[in-house]
């Protein structure tokens, strides 16, 4: 079992270090000995848990897709509808961007030009985010005559932008910038009844990715 821990905390740090180096200096210019230094194992302990780089750089992004649904998850279970439950993911999907290393290179990976097969992560909030509007829109919450595809792309295009943004400077992900869109956005989006809010009605804090790639 102690054998059995020990590998279970050398590939977290594996993979928390190559989102370091691949946050840093993207996945072309990462190299598996940087990875290993980073890290303090020997080449044979990365090989052991991992085949090459493209297969490190899958788990850095599988680590990143699963915190980016668990931030979705917790916002769409709370009975605050399903507009301000949108509101809430994309303060979540900020927060996370901004204190998990993991995630922030799970996104610059998945758009890596110099990757074929990487997740579509963007795509993946895409999805979350038609499927809220959707059902704010099941819930009275839209204001009459809302163009969903066009609301769906212009949510999504902001916060992926804040997202690629953040890689340079984590303040574009902070929770002023978001709130400054949502206050442009909701008097077009949102019925004046649904009473929602700009800011996260709930602030706990989104769950890190498990490789705990929190912010260096």
């Amino acid at each position: 079992m102690a054998m059995q821990d020990r590998a279970a905390r050398t590939r977290r740090e594996l993979i928390r270090c190559a989102a370091a180096a691949f946050e840093q200096h993207g996945f072309a210019r990462t190299t598996l000995n940087d990875v290993c230094r980073r890290a303090g194992v020997s080449s044979g302990a990365l090989h052991f848990h991992f085949d090459n780089k493209e297969a490190l750089a899958d788990a850095v992004e599988a680590e990143a897709s699963a915190a980016l649904h668990r931030a979705g998850e917790m916002a769409r279970v709370r009975p605050s509808g399903a507009l301000q439950a949108l509101v809430d993911a994309s303060h979540s999907l900020a927060a996370v961007l901004r204190e998990d290393s993991v995630v922030r290179a799970g996104f610059r990976l998945s758009y890596d030009t110099t990757r074929t097969n990487g997740l579509p992560l963007s795509e993946r909030w895409h999805s979350c985010v038609r499927t809220l509007l959707a059902a704010a829109r099941d819930e009275g919450a839209l204001a009459g005559g809302v163009p969903m595809r066009d609301a769906a792309v212009a949510v999504t295009g902001v916060t992926v932008g804040l997202a690629v943004l953040s890689h340079r400077d984590r303040r574009w992900a902070g929770q002023t910038s978001l709130t400054g869109f949502w206050r442009l956005m909701l008097p077009q989006l949102a019925c004046p009844k649904a009473g929602v809010r700009p800011t996260p009605v709930h602030t706990a804090s989104a769950a890190p990715s498990r490789a705990g790639g929190g912010a260096e």
